[in-house]
């Protein structure tokens, strides 16, 4: 597994159990505040509230409401990332 750290572009090995201890992290962090982000309906990524499109697929449907956005922060934490992002290829 490789993961960006942060938005510089620089890649480090992550093995799975570190990989979803920071997914788990991460969705904590949405689930506090599920109003500060919706999910694509094209790729169900969790974005954040205020794009357009969506950074991955550049959907432009989402679903807002709080138990979606909670729910599909349960999904991806249990699960190693299966999308590239943005990050991924910079």
């Amino acid at each position: 597994m490789w993961q960006a750290a942060g938005r510089r572009g620089i890649f480090s090995a992550m093995n799975p159990a570190s990989h979803l201890e920071d997914r788990a992290e991460r969705a904590k962090k949405i689930i506090g505040a599920p109003e500060h982000f919706k999910v694509c309906e094209g790729c169900e990524s969790i974005v954040a509230a205020r794009v357009a499109t969506c950074p991955n697929c550049h959907g432009y449907r989402f679903d807002e409401s709080p138990e979606r956005v909670v729910e599909q922060a349960g999904i991806l934490a249990a699960r190693p990332q299966q999308s590239v992002t943005s990050a991924d290829l910079e």
